[in-house]
């Protein structure tokens, strides 16, 4: 899953990062509005969470010119704690979520989850799919003999996203856009390499190739 962090203050990104990483999330960061809105435009984010106070636009500026566009992405936004109207404004602008700050990160965590599984159509906190059933705190997948294998946080990624989209034909390219932050390397052999270390762990037939246009999770 896919994260775009728009937060200014680098001491509360760098609090928050190592969290974000080991709970399975590929993570960009934006640290003003204009950039923000740059990449909420184009990259094809999971969720997007949204501090208000930002240089260069307004948190809400961008909410607003993001819904504008269509933009469906989930978007939970950061406020003060006391700030009530900043919460309203919010919500009315477009935003799916809030959260106040001091927060917890594990509450912070809950709510990107919960978010991305309501857009991704299954609010249920288990995610299960093809006989597989996907441990998302521990990152290990069990498979229909209740055998456990364990992910690396890549195999993890990739994964889920199959999961989350079974019997859907995914070409290489959106893949590698939920699965690695803009600073990963890319590359289509990189996709290759861990669909093939998926398939060592769950099975070939769980993961089908289609020649020339991408990657199958049967549902």
């Amino acid at each position: 899953m896919r994260l775009l962090l728009v937060e200014d203050d680098a001491a509360q990104i760098a609090a928050l990062l190592p969290s974000l990483k080991s709970a399975g999330l590929a993570v960009d960061q934006a640290l003003d509005g204009r950039t923000a809105e740059a990449l909420g435009a184009v990259e094809p984010y999971d969720v997007i969470v949204l501090d208000l106070g930002l240089p260069g636009r307004p948190g809400l500026e961008v909410l607003r010119n993001w819904r504008a566009r269509g933009m469906s992405t989930p978007v939970l936004v950061l406020t003060a704690r006391d700030a009530w109207h900043e919460r309203v404004d919010g919500l009315k602008a477009g935003a799916d979520d809030y959260l106040g700050k001091p927060f917890h990160i594990e509450e912070l965590l809950a709510r990107i989850q919960a978010l991305a599984r309501r857009a991704n159509g299954n609010p249920s906190p288990v995610l299960e799919a093809g006989g597989l059933r996907l441990d998302e705190g521990l990152q290990q997948v069990v498979l229909p003999t209740g055998s456990v294998r364990e992910l690396t946080g890549t195999e993890f990624r990739l994964l889920r996203y199959l999961m989350r989209n079974p019997g859907r034909l995914l070409s290489k390219t959106q893949l590698m856009e939920h699965v690695y932050d803009l600073e990963s390397e890319r590359g289509s052999n990189l996709i290759e390499v861990y669909i093939r270390r998926l398939r060592e762990k769950i099975g070939r037939e769980r993961i089908l190739t289609q020649r020339g246009q991408g990657y199958l999770f049967p549902k």
